[in-house]
C-alpha cells in the first residue's frame, strides 16, 4: 500500500501576506539593505519567523516581494491629451515619493544595483516605467501637442525630477493637493517647451 498523501497546509492568509509586506517596506525605508533583517520585518509584522520561512525563501526574495506589490507604479495612462497624461504621469510620481512606502522608493534609487536578486526587479521596474512615460511623449508629438524636435528624455526628466523634489523638499504641511500641483507643473513645462526647446538659459 502506498504512502498517503500528505496533508495539504493552511491556505495562505493575504492580509497577513499584505501586513508582512508593509513591514518589509517600513524596514528598508528605515535601515537600508544593510539592516534589512528577516526577524526584524517578522517582528514588526508581528508575525514569527517561521511564518516569512514558509512564503519567502530569503530575504532577497522577501524585499522584491515587497517592492512589487507595495509600491506606486509609474505607468502608462492615455487621457486623450498630452496635458492630461502628463498630469497623470506627475501625480504617479509625487504620490510614489509622498506615500507610506516614499523612504523605501528612496532607498531603492541608490540601494538597488548593491542588492543580490533585487537588482534585476528594480531595472526590470525602471525599464517598464521609463517605457511607458516615453510613450506618453511620443504620442504627444504625434499629436501636434508638441514639437516634433522637442528632447523626449528632457522634457521627462525635468518633469520627474520636479514632481519627486515636490514631495521631498516640500513640508508635510504645504504639500496641499497633489493633482493641483502636478498640473502647475505641465503647465510651466509645456509653456517652456512651446518658448523653443533648446534654445539658451
Amino acid at each position: 500500500m502506498g504512502a498517503a498523501p500528505a496533508a495539504q497546509g493552511r491556505p495562505r492568509d493575504p492580509e497577513v501576506d499584505r501586513r508582512i509586506a508593509r513591514a518589509a517596506l517600513d524596514v528598508f525605508g528605515d535601515a537600508g539593505w544593510a539592516g534589512f533583517a528577516m526577524e526584524t520585518v517578522a517582528r514588526r509584522a508581528g508575525v514569527g519567523k517561521a511564518s516569512l520561512y514558509l512564503r519567502w525563501s530569503s530575504k532577497e526574495a522577501l524585499l522584491t516581494h515587497a517592492l512589487t506589490t507595495g509600491l506606486v507604479r509609474v505607468s502608462d495612462v492615455d487621457t486623450g491629451t498630452l496635458h492630461g497624461d502628463l498630469v497623470e504621469l506627475a501625480k504617479q510620481i509625487i504620490e510614489l515619493y509622498l506615500g507610506p512606502s516614499s523612504r523605501a522608493a528612496m532607498r531603492l534609487s541608490f540601494e538597488a544595483s548593491t542588492i543580490p536578486g533585487v537588482a534585476e526587479q528594480y531595472q526590470a521596474m525602471r525599464t517598464a516605467q521609463i517605457g511607458a512615460a516615453r510613450s506618453i511623449v511620443r504620442r504627444g508629438i504625434a499629436r501636434d501637442e508638441l514639437p516634433a524636435a522637442a528632447s523626449v528624455t528632457l522634457l521627462l526628466e525635468t518633469l520627474m525630477g520636479g514632481a519627486m523634489m515636490h514631495a521631498l523638499n516640500t513640508p508635510p504641511g504645504k504639500r496641499g493637493d497633489t493633482a493641483r500641483h502636478a498640473r502647475r507643473l505641465v503647465d510651466f513645462l509645456l509653456a517652456a517647451v512651446s518658448d523653443g526647446p533648446g534654445r539658451p538659459g
